[in-house]
């Protein structure tokens, strides 16, 4: 039996871990600080597709991974009972232009062949949408099916219910066992730039919130780089900041008091609603600005799968898989723009 230690229990090591796991290999799973402490146990939750145009291998192994999004998480939930919060609900955007009219159609043009049929990006009347739904200039939003939505804390727990049927529970320390995963985060990026001896990525500081509204079978709305997410559990969480400087990882300031008001603006069903959670964290970036996967340069038996930078939830069913296919068959499918090179 093929035998790993998986270090890292945020939304890459929690899915690697239960792929191995699903597919008969023995896991240990790691982490001092506990399932989805760092980043991955935010509160947006956005699983949002790139636009359809201009494709190349990071845009093309994001659809893959958002079609592969409701079997994994069903599988999940399956396997541990624990409900991931997942929903391929769609989003919505407001055109402010003629010339945002154009690109639109484009686009919409553009998803019928990129998209392979799976999904639609096409434009809608905004008296179509409804109360929870953006202004829009033009009259005009875009529709687009892809995207999908799930709860970030409600998806780690789901993950961990999962694994814990499978034997595998998330342990604070232990010595290695087997091939070793990093999936630690941006503390991880630091830690392979010193070793590389150049940078490879950094931490990004991000801000959220959570209103108490109950709009769980809604789209959610993209406006003005502010993502708005309704949730199955009665919230909408809104986010986020990016934030290259910061001094405390962990609090939230002014700038959540301005995405909380902009996200009134432009919604105004939110207008009223009481926030009942903030949140502020540290995501990986790589410099590639893709996930990086694949084997530690030069330490042999340990494997990189870090830097899902703003997308990781999106990503990480397919980085799963992948990674889990160079595990356990040495089957080789990271695209070139992933490898750890890529960032060097």
């Amino acid at each position: 039996m093929a035998e790993f230690t998986v270090r890292g229990a945020g939304i890459f090591g929690l899915s690697i871990a239960w792929v191995l796991a699903q597919r008969g290999a023995r896991v240990q799973l790691v982490d001092p600080f506990g399932p989805g402490a760092g980043s991955s146990g935010g509160l947006v939750g956005a699983l949002a597709p790139h636009v359809p145009e201009n494709w190349n291998d990071k845009k093309a192994f994001q659809l893959d991974s958002l079609l592969m999004a409701e079997d994994f998480w069903a599988e999940v939930k399956a396997a541990g009972g624990a409900d991931p919060g997942y929903a391929r609900t769609g989003r919505l955007q407001p055109i402010v232009d003629e010339a945002g009219l154009r690109l639109a159609s484009e686009r919409a043009e553009g998803a019928k062949t990129l998209w392979r049929g799976r999904a639609d990006w096409r434009l809608i009347s905004a008296s179509e949408a409804g109360d929870f739904a953006p202004a829009s200039p033009t009259g005009y939003l875009i529709h687009d099916t892809l995207t999908a939505r799930m709860h970030p804390r409600l998806a780690g727990a789901a993950l961990v219910a999962a694994l814990k049927s499978r034997g595998v529970e998330v342990q604070a320390d232990a010595p290695d066992r087997g091939a070793v995963i990093w999936a630690t985060g941006w503390q991880g990026l630091r830690d392979l730039s010193d070793a590389l001896g150049k940078p490879v990525g950094a931490g990004i500081k991000g801000q959220s919130a959570a209103f108490e509204y109950a709009a769980p079978d809604a789209a959610q709305i993209f406006v003005e780089g502010l993502h708005i997410v309704p949730h199955a559990n009665g919230t909408v969480a809104i986010g986020s900041t990016s934030e290259r400087e910061f001094d405390d990882p962990g609090s939230t300031d002014a700038r959540c008091d301005d995405l909380i008001a902009r996200a009134r603006v432009a919604l105004p069903v939110l207008a009223d609603a009481p926030v009942i959670d903030r949140w502020a964290g540290v995501r990986p970036r790589a410099r590639s600005r893709a996930p990086m996967l694949g084997a530690w340069p030069d330490r042999p038996g340990h494997f990189i799968a870090n830097g899902g930078f703003k997308i990781g939830f999106g990503m990480a069913p397919k980085v799963a898989h992948v990674m889990a296919d160079l595990l356990l068959g040495g089957r080789d499918t990271i695209p070139e723009g992933f490898r750890i090179a890529a960032s060097l």
